[in-house]
């Protein structure tokens, strides 16, 4: 199905990193504007879903090991939309349909089944949080894949 002269392997790589990015960033916005959340706060607080919140004190290392984390979850997402962009219709109708229903997707396993299996600190639901969130899985998850997934694969 697909019509790029790039391997999917690529596709997946660009993804991976573009989507990656834009939500590291969005986390860092979001959590600086509502609570004055350092990026290197962040990055600790996705670390601890490995190490527990032994890692939310720790040094420079422990927020690298939370990038690195945070990158892997990217690629993760990255892969799995583009091996179901071809087997799953509702994936390629338009843009917007499929970047709202992935990023919501996106949201609901991470934040009820990833988050509540992980070692991070576990807080109460707060609706504000969850619609900030899911909107930022929409546009900087299911909106880059969808548009990365549609010039790979000639949509």
């Amino acid at each position: 199905m697909s019509t790029s002269n790039k391997p999917l392997s690529k596709a997946i790589v660009s993804a991976g990193f573009a989507t990656g990015t834009l939500d590291i960033l969005s986390a860092f916005a979001s959590a600086w504007l509502r609570n004055s959340t350092s990026p290197s706060a962040v990055l600790k607080f996705v670390a601890s879903g490995v190490f527990g919140v032994e890692a939310l004190p720790g040094g420079a290392m422990i927020a690298v090991f939370g990038l690195m984390f945070h990158y892997l979850i990217a690629f993760s997402w990255a892969t799995l939309f583009f091996l179901l962009y071809s087997r799953v219709s509702i994936l390629r109708a338009g843009v917007v349909l499929p970047a709202v229903t992935y990023g919501l997707c996106v949201w609901l396993v991470m934040n009820q089944v990833v988050l509540p299996l992980s070692n991070t600190p576990k807080f109460p639901f707060n609706l504000t949080s969850a619609i900030i969130g899911s909107c930022i899985l929409i546009v900087a998850i299911g909106l880059p894949n969808v548009l990365l997934a549609r010039k790979h694969f000639g949509s």
